[in-house]
């Protein structure tokens, strides 16, 4: 008897509402989480609850209410448009939307598919590239919540795609009509950014590679497989020689740090200054670590950063668009399931 199959897409979380108290909710879940904030528990704790939570909800509500739309948060919006159409190019099966932090939960996604009749899952995390704090931690959260049940499923996880030629063609389709359009000096490639410390705890050679020297993410090799910046900079690479960028006309960068410990480098807000300082007047911006447009994109790519590279001697910075719920992006999550073993077949009972 072939088992029912239901794929269950994943991305980080957002806040219910752009006001304080759901971003606190929202933040005490995610950074209370002890792959993102890998320090002790009480320590913990004590940054959470004395010095981040008390101040920080306000901010950042303000800041979330520059991109909420009239639907809700974009992030939501865009992944549950992407799931909707993924949904309808794969009527065989159940797709659901999850979230690791907030709402719609993994244990809700879980127990949507559970509830019909799935007994076999393809999990999908919608990060290209590996980290502990995002993909290690949705794969931790998903068999954690499945093993509640008295009859657990089998569960396939989809591995990172940060090199997968379909995601990579996605995200140059969606940047070339605006290279084509601003005509722009440079390219930066800006990911979000991760704890040095993270990086380190992830290499195997003990420290013998992994930011010891200025060439370490120039190439994917057994020592950096599973790295998170070597993989945004082959990410940046190959979208790079997909859009026939030269080398010496993009750059990488990471953003989003948090806290006085070293983040990995080079910072986005610092190039953005270097850059406009050493004469770019137009630049592009891609953010191929996210494939939903957030906050990290629309408002600290598209406006904050914009308003310092025009501050610092910059004529026009344009965000490039996520991938949100194009056709090519569509058409790149069924051949990743696919890859993973989603069989075809006939129409799921919902589905007809």
């Amino acid at each position: 008897m072939t088992r029912k199959q239901g794929v269950l897409l994943v991305n980080l979380g957002t806040p219910e509402a752009p006001e304080a108290g759901p971003v606190r909710t929202y933040l005490r879940e995610f950074l209370n989480d002890p792959r993102v904030v890998d320090i002790n528990p009480i320590g913990r704790w004590a940054l959470l609850e004395l010095i981040i939570l008390p101040t920080r909800p306000a901010k950042s509500a303000e800041a979330y209410r520059k991109v909420w739309t009239d639907e809700g948060s974009p992030l939501l919006v865009f992944s549950q448009a992407l799931t909707d159409k993924v949904a309808a190019a794969l009527p065989e099966a159940e797709v659901v939307l999850a979230m690791r932090y907030g709402s719609p939960s993994i244990a809700d996604g879980l127990a949507k598919l559970r509830k019909a009749g799935c007994d076999e899952l393809i999990v999908l995390p919608l990060y290209p590239q590996y980290a502990a704090s995002s993909t290690a931690s949705t794969i931790d959260k998903v068999y954690a919540e499945a093993a509640r049940a008295w009859k657990p499923p089998f569960i396939t996880i989809v591995p990172p795609f940060y090199d997968d030629p379909r995601f990579v063609d996605a995200f140059a389709r969606v940047g070339r009509s605006v290279l084509d359009a601003l005509e722009p000096d440079h390219v930066l490639m800006s990911f979000h950014g991760l704890p040095e410390r993270h990086i380190l705890k992830s290499d195997p050679t003990q420290g013998q590679h992994c930011l010891a020297s200025e060439g370490c993410c120039d190439v994917i090799g057994p020592n950096n497989q599973m790295c998170y910046r070597a993989q945004s900079f082959a990410t940046a690479r190959l979208i790079a020689e997909a859009l026939e960028i030269p080398k010496a006309q993009f750059s990488v960068a990471f953003q989003s740090r948090l806290g006085r410990t070293p983040w990995i480098k080079p910072y986005t807000d610092d190039v953005l200054v270097e850059l406009a300082q050493h004469g770019v007047k137009r630049l592009a911006v891609f953010c191929p670590a996210f494939v939903a447009d957030c906050l990290e994109t629309l408002e600290e790519i598209g406006m904050r950063a914009k308003e310092d590279f025009v501050a610092a001697g910059g004529e026009a910075l344009e965000l490039v668009p996520s991938l949100n719920a194009t056709a090519p992006w569509v058409e790149t999550v069924v051949g990743l399931l696919r890859d993973a073993g989603l069989r075809p077949g006939e129409p799921s009972h919902a589905a007809q």
